[in-house]
C-alpha cells in the first residue's frame, strides 16, 4: 500500500502547486477530483502530466463530476445526485465520458464517481433505467483502457454489489470510502468488505460519525476522531490482498485541514 492525497482540480487554482505539495508532503500518489467540465483541455492535461512527472507523482484515479445541483442530504440527494435523477442523467452520462476522455489523456487507468442514491428495490424501473446508463459510462471507460469505480456511500454494500454484476462489465471497481459508509448510515465499513471488498481499487482514508437525524448526514472529522476502525480496516484490506493507493481526503479547507493530513498520515503510516 503507499499513500496519496485527493487534490480538487478547479481553472482558478494552480493545479501544479497542489501537486508540488503532494510531493512536499511526502505523499507518492494523488487522486485528482473534478467537478468542472471546462476544465476538460489539451493544454490542462498536458500541465497535470508535466507536474506528476516533476514531481514524482502518480495519478491513481481520476474523480469525475457532473453538472447540476448536488444536495449532500437524505432529502433532496435524493433527486440530484449522480445518474439517478431522470431529467439529469443524459446530460451527466455525457459528462463522465468527457471525464474518461480527459482522465485518458493524463494516462489514467481509473476514474470514479458517485452515482446516487441507488435503488434498493431492484424491481424498480428507475433501477433498470440508472444500471443501463451506468453500464453505458463503464463500456466508454472500458474502451478508454479503464476501470469505472463507484465511490461507497449512498447506497448498502448489497445494493452495490448487485449493481455491479447487473451491470456485468469486468471493468467495474470500488472506490471504498469508509466514512461515507458511516455518513450516511448504511453500514460499517469493516464488514462491508466481506460483501464488496474483492471490487476495492482504490481507498480513501477519511473518517466520520453516523448521522444524528434522518435528514443530514453525519459530520466528517479528522482521522482517527470519528467510528472508521482503521486498524481493523487495514488489516482486512491486506487479508483481501489489496495492495493499491490508500487516499487521505480531508473536506474542510486551511490550516486545519494541513494539520489533520499531517496527524492522518502519520496514523496511517503505523498501519500499512
Amino acid at each position: 500500500m503507499k499513500l496519496g492525497l485527493l487534490v480538487c482540480l478547479t481553472r482558478n487554482a494552480d493545479i501544479e502547486d497542489k501537486i508540488k505539495r503532494v510531493a512536499e508532503m511526502g505523499f507518492a500518489s494523488c487522486q485528482i477530483t473534478c467537478w468542472d467540465m471546462d476544465c476538460y483541455t489539451e493544454d490542462m492535461a498536458a500541465r497535470i502530466k508535466n507536474a506528476l512527472d516533476t514531481y514524482g507523482v502518480t495519478l491513481s484515479t481520476f474523480w469525475c463530476g457532473w453538472s447540476g445541483k448536488a444536495a449532500w442530504n437524505f432529502y433532496e440527494g435524493q433527486r440530484t445526485l449522480g445518474l439517478v435523477p431522470a431529467e439529469r442523467r443524459a446530460e451527466r452520462v455525457a459528462d463522465l465520458k468527457r471525464g474518461s476522455d480527459f482522465a485518458r489523456a493524463l494516462g489514467a487507468t481509473q476514474i470514479a464517481t458517485h452515482a446516487g442514491f441507488l435503488p434498493e428495490d431492484p424491481n424498480s424501473p428507475v433501477y433498470a433505467e440508472v444500471v443501463t446508463a451506468l453500464r453505458e459510462v463503464a463500456a466508454h471507460a472500458k474502451a478508454n483502457g479503464q476501470y469505472f469505480l463507484f465511490e461507497t456511500g449512498q447506497e448498502t454494500p448489497t445494493t452495490l454489489l448487485r449493481t455491479i454484476e447487473d451491470i456485468g462489465l469486468d471493468n467495474l471497481g470500488i472506490n471504498l470510502d469508509p466514512a461515507n459508509f458511516i455518513l450516511y448510515g448504511k453500514a460499517n465499513p469493516v464488514d462491508a468488505l466481506d460483501t464488496i471488498g474483492r471490487y476495492v481499487r482504490d481507498v480513501h482514508a477519511k473518517d466520520g460519525l453516523y448521522p444524528t437525524n434522518g435528514r443530514e448526514l453525519g459530520a466528517e472529522v479528522a482521522l482517527g476522531e470519528g467510528k472508521v476502525n482503521f486498524p481493523l480496516l487495514i488489516a482486512g484490506l491486506k487479508a483481501l490482498g489489496y495492495d493499491g493507493p490508500i487516499t487521505i481526503e480531508r473536506e474542510i479547507e486551511g490550516e486545519k485541514q494541513i494539520a489533520d493530513i499531517i496527524s492522518g498520515k502519520a496514523l496511517l503510516e503505523k498501519l500499512i
